[in-house]
């Protein structure tokens, strides 16, 4: 797995190509990602870095938390994730990783809750086609039957039944970086993304795409790949 980033949707909007084309982009903020922890095989067993996006009150963080952050130098975070890599050659030598990890063209996945429905019918929450809308019909949106009228009658599990619908953990995958802002830290990316403004997204390199050789262990191999 390479190094993503932690971002915040912005919101959606639209920008027009050299052609005139109109392509609808969500905007992501995926400033103030800082390293908080480098992991390695002989210290913890596998290799990994671990990433803290947008600041918060250390009075909101119980003790060990607030000492972890201490620890590594860093203020309280308040999303905390980890990439894994394949080996210790893989970890980077930055200390805050920056938009430079992406590039315009690139395909990315974004990983987002999405948005909470509330208490759904099962018409909304599994596609349900309905029963008769004739007069004299009482069950236009209703389930029907569960289970069976004989003895022992029992409802099996894993029937589907109305309840909660939303707010669900998915990821995209093969999204298109359309453009990338370094002056206001920010990612474009081709159509929608999962959940509402405000809300926190992972972008990682697409794992189903293949991406460009680049090498950002180094700043100035950062700074050479955000110059092409």
């Amino acid at each position: 797995m390479s190094i993503g980033l932690i971002g915040k949707k912005v919101g959606m909007t639209r920008i027009f190509t050299e052609d005139g084309v109109a392509i609808a982009v969500t905007v992501i903020d995926v400033s103030d990602n800082v390293f908080l922890q480098k992991k390695t095989e002989e210290a913890d067993g596998y290799t990994a870095v671990q990433i803290g996006f947008d600041e918060q009150k250390e009075s909101r963080l119980n003790k060990p938390a607030a000492g972890h952050f201490k620890a590594n130098g860093s203020a309280p975070k308040r999303i905390v994730r980890e990439f894994r890599l394949e080996g210790d050659d893989q970890l980077p030598e930055v200390d805050h990783p920056g938009i430079e990890l992406f590039e315009a063209g690139q395909w990315i996945d974004v990983i987002g809750t999405s948005k909470g429905q509330g208490f759904q019918g099962v018409m909304k929450r599994y596609n349900f086609s309905g029963q008769r809308q004739t007069h004299g019909s009482m069950m236009h949106r209703r389930p029907g039957a569960i289970a069976a009228g004989s003895t022992p009658g029992r409802v099996w599990k894993n029937q589907n039944m109305p309840g909660r619908h939303g707010n669900f953990r998915r990821t995209i995958q093969n999204l298109k970086v359309v453009q990338v802002r370094p002056e206001d830290n920010v990612i474009l990316i081709s159509g929608a993304v999962p959940g509402s403004k405000g809300g926190y997204v992972i972008i990682r390199p697409a794992k189903k795409k293949d991406q460009p050789v680049r090498d950002f262990k180094s700043k100035g191999g950062a700074e050479e790949a955000a110059s092409e």
